[in-house]
């Protein structure tokens, strides 16, 4: 998901998507103000209110700005966790991470070889200004996306559409994209090969819709403020104050709008856990992600939670840096630094160190086994070794010292582990010296985008459920890779099991296990932890839906009791 990751940060962090969902956003505490409280209890008051008494309206915090509402363009967890409730794709994701119908009326009717889907799309579905939801809307967004001119980093998720590959390299025109709006309310998807999460797929935010003649109309302004974008989902974005706060609104002419109850949701840009446990106490937010030392602090506090999560953080290693460069210069900085210290005390949240880079109870092989299980870990801490592979990369790289900066989130959380990995890289590869740059989140994807950057603090939650989520970002020149790794051996796993092994669900699972060891062989990153969250949620504070794959929350059936 996420640049997801993601992304996909919040407070916690310590917490950071993001995300992706994708990239990520080091939405630590991010997670904690979006945890699913279908099992909150009562309002824990003396005297119960009653639904009408207390205002549908949920206050949230966030840590950084929103990048892009455009689906075509964003990469990051809070851009799509705001998509999510501002729009819709064919289905969106409801319990236990179920693909549910959104803007499909029905399940659509799928060809003998399972590679052509007719879509019919809700009649009573329209957009925020009025105009009906329309086949062609999905058409245009997603041929759009894959356009080579728009150079959406996130194009690659749609190759499983016939031609959309070729399209986006400019080897065939667009309009031999397979999709077409048939009519106005019927859309044919016909796919390269069958895909088995299809659906499930089909909720994430590049697959969602867009009106082509409001998107022409507002030219290069689209997505960038709340009045240049049109809304078709549960909510729409009434206010954007950039860096500031934004503000979500109940959508009254969304298809299901009885079904939502929120009327307002309300975030405030926030970068530090203390000011956000203030906003909590003073009754200004009704959650809120805590770092290590409020998790001490106010783990017997009833309002107390803890989650697991599937996102996943790790330090891009930049192969155009010519330290970085050699195979023994990454092991060592993957080894030298200790991932058990940096969960115990600066997250102490639950998160779990990272020695991998598929996250541990996500996803399961033919056989029912986790393929976290199955896989094991990589290159755990050894200071010992790591100074010996340092001792190696000196000799054949020819240095006797080096300085590397560490492009980092801008978070107070994010800084204080950026200090945590220059001390502990500094202290025990001799000769290295870390200089660390912060920047606001947009910058910070910019410049990895870019490749201008040593090293960098970075994360990914998984846009759908499957290996491949996580696998496919480091093919060579693919859209997320961004440190100029290439393995060929690697590139021809993941398309193997993108293609000539969907119809052996074994073999492509062990492709895919295989892809990750020579990902791990080769050091391309040095994973951090897998993301857990601790955090304070009232107890009137219903519904909200936490999911592992795609955007973060879905607030649809969220409410105040």
């Amino acid at each position: 998901m996420k640049k997801k990751f993601s992304f996909l940060l919040v407070l916690l962090l310590a917490l950071t998507t993001f995300l992706a969902a994708c990239g990520g956003n080091n939405n630590a505490a991010n997670s904690g103000n979006n945890g699913n409280s279908g099992n909150s209890g009562n309002n824990g008051g003396g005297e119960e209110e009653t639904a009408e008494a207390k205002p549908q309206v949920l206050n949230l915090l966030e840590t950084s700005e929103i990048p892009s509402m455009d689906n075509s363009l964003a990469t990051d967890s809070v851009s799509f966790l705001v998509m999510n409730n501002v729009y819709e794709g064919l289905y969106r994701l409801g319990e236990n991470d179920e693909a549910v119908l959104g803007m499909a009326a029905e399940e659509p009717t799928i060809s003998e070889d399972g590679k052509t889907y007719t879509f019919k799309i809700r009649e009573d579905a329209v957009w925020s200004n009025g105009e009906p939801v329309t086949a062609n809307d999905f058409e245009y967004s997603w041929k759009k996306t894959l356009n080579p001119d728009t150079a959406a980093e996130y194009a690659y998720i749609m190759y499983d559409i016939l031609n959309a590959e070729k399209v986006n390299s400019g080897e065939l025109p667009v309009d031999e994209l397979g999709v077409k709006a048939v009519d106005e309310k019927t859309l044919e998807v016909k796919l390269e090969t069958q895909v088995p999460y299809f659906k499930a797929l089909l909720s994430f935010a590049t697959f969602y819709p867009q009106n082509e003649a409001f998107v022409t109309e507002q030219g290069d302004q689209y997505g960038l403020e709340a009045n240049t974008t049109l809304y078709n989902g549960p909510f729409v974005l009434n206010e954007w104050k950039h860096e500031q706060s934004f503000q979500l609104t109940k959508n009254a002419d969304y298809w299901e709008s009885d079904v939502v109850k929120l009327e307002e949701i309300n975030f405030n840009i926030v970068k530090d856990t203390a000011t956000g446990v203030n906003l909590y106490e003073t009754n200004k937010a009704d959650l809120v992600g805590l770092s290590a030392e409020f998790v001490d602090q106010y783990k017997g506090d009833d309002n107390f939670k803890t989650r697991a999560d599937t996102s996943v953080y790790f330090l891009r290693l930049n192969q155009e840096n010519e330290v970085l460069a050699n195979v023994n210069a990454r092991k060592a900085f993957d080894m030298a630094w200790d991932k058990q210290g940096l969960v115990d005390v600066l997250l102490n949240n639950g998160s779990i160190p990272a020695y991998f880079l598929v996250p541990q109870d996500f996803v399961y092989g033919p056989d029912g086994t986790d393929f976290r299980e199955t896989n094991g870990n990589f290159n755990e801490t050894d200071v010992e070794a790591a100074k010996e592979f340092w001792a190696k990369a000196k000799e054949e790289v020819g240095f006797e010292e080096a300085s590397l900066e560490l492009l980092n989130y801008d978070s107070e959380s994010s800084k204080k582990i950026g200090e945590y990995l220059k001390e502990q890289l500094e202290s025990n590869l001799d000769g290295l010296t870390v200089t660390i740059s912060q920047q606001p989140f947009k910058q910070k994807l910019d410049l990895e985008t870019k490749g201008e950057y040593d090293f960098s603090f970075a994360g990914w939650g998984p846009d759908y459920p499957d290996p491949m989520t996580f696998v496919d970002m480091f093919v060579t020149d693919g859209a997320h890779n961004q440190m100029g790794y290439s393995n060929e051996k690697y590139d021809q796993l993941i398309e193997d099991a993108k293609t000539t092994l969907l119809d052996d669900p074994e073999a492509r699972w062990n492709a895919m296990l295989e892809a990750e060891k020579i990902l791990f062989e080769d050091a391309a990153i040095s994973p951090m932890y897998q993301r857990g969250s601790a955090y304070l949620e009232r107890p009137y504070v219903h519904g909200i839906l936490r999911h592992a794959f795609g955007a973060d929350a879905s607030y649809k059936w969220a409410y105040i009791e």
